[in-house]
C-alpha cells in the first residue's frame, strides 16, 4: 500500500469506529449522551485532522494495526497534559472584559439620558417660582427607575459637594449611594451631572428619597421573594463552585 492508501485506510477505519460509537450513543438516555459528548467531540476532531493531513507511512501503519485506533487516540489525549482549561479561562476573561467595557459605554449613555430627563422634568414642572417636585420625581422614576435616578442625583451632589444649596442630609445620603464602576472618578461622571439650579435639584432629591422609601416599604424583601420562589420550585440550586486550585 502507498502512503496515501495507508492514510485512507486508517481514516476509513477511524470513521467506522466513530459511527459505531455514535450508533451506540444514540441508544443511550440523555444523561449518558451528555456524559460522553466530550469524548465524541474529541474523536471527531481526530478524524477531521486526518482528513486534512497525512501521517508518515510508518505512523499510519502503526495506528492501523490497532483494533481501535480512535479509542486509543482519545485515551492518549485524555491523559496528556494540555492547556485547555487555561485557554477556556482566558476566553472567558477576555469576553467578560469586552462586555464590561461595552456595558460601561451603554451605562454612560443611559446615565446621560437620565440626567437630561431630570433637567427636563425640573424645567417642565417649575411654574410660578415653585417646583412641583413630586410630579418631577414621579416622571423620572417611572422612566428610569429608582436605582438609575438616585445614581445620577448622588453623582451630581458629589460633584458639587462644595455647594451649600445642597442639604447636609442629602450630601450624607449621596455618599451612601454606590456608583457604577468608574463613577467614583469625577471626570468619568462629569457627563451625567445635572446642570439644573442646585436648590431645585435638592428639592427633587428630597422627593425622590421619600418616594423610594415608600416604594421599598411596599415591595417584599429579596429574601422573602427567594423563599417564595424556592417554595414554588422556581429556583434550582447550582452545584457548589470548586476552589480555584481545583480548576
Amino acid at each position: 500500500m502507498t502512503d496515501a492508501e495507508l492514510n485512507t485506510a486508517l481514516y476509513k477505519k477511524m470513521f467506522a469506529e466513530q459511527e459505531q460509537f455514535k450508533d451506540w450513543l444514540l441508544t443511550q438516555p440523555p444523561e449518558k449522551i451528555l456524559e460522553h459528548s466530550y469524548k465524541y467531540s474529541v474523536r471527531e476532531d481526530f478524524i477531521l485532522a486526518l482528513e486534512y493531513d497525512d501521517l508518515t507511512r510508518g505512523q499510519a501503519a502503526a495506528l492501523l494495526a490497532s483494533p481501535t485506533p480512535l479509542d486509543d487516540l482519545f485515551h492518549t489525549y485524555e491523559s496528556t497534559e494540555t492547556h485547555h482549561m487555561e485557554e477556556v479561562w482566558s476566553c472567558l476573561e477576555s469576553l467578560a472584559e469586552y462586555r464590561k467595557a461595552e456595558r460601561a459605554v451603554q451605562e454612560e449613555r443611559i446615565n446621560i439620558s437620565c440626567k437630561e430627563a431630570i433637567e427636563g422634568a425640573i424645567d417642565g414642572n417649575y411654574k410660578g417660582n415653585s417646583l412641583d417636585a413630586k410630579a418631577a420625581a414621579q416622571e423620572v422614576l417611572d422612566q428610569f427607575g429608582p436605582e438609575r435616578v438616585q445614581t445620577v442625583l448622588a453623582a451630581t451632589i458629589k460633584d458639587k459637594d462644595w455647594d451649600g444649596r445642597f442639604s447636609c442630609e442629602n450630601k450624607a445620603w449621596a455618599q451612601t449611594v454606590p456608583m457604577q464602576e468608574g463613577g467614583e472618578n469625577r471626570n468619568r461622571r462629569s457627563h451625567w451631572v445635572v446642570d439644573s439650579h442646585p436648590g431645585l435639584v435638592n428639592l427633587l432629591v428630597d422627593q425622590v428619597r421619600d418616594m423610594v422609601r415608600e416604594r421599598e416599604k411596599e415591595k417584599p424583601s429579596v429574601i422573602q421573594q427567594l423563599r417564595q420562589e424556592s417554595a414554588a420550585g422556581k429556583i434550582k440550586a447550582a452545584p457548589p463552585k470548586k476552589r480555584e486550585t481545583e480548576r
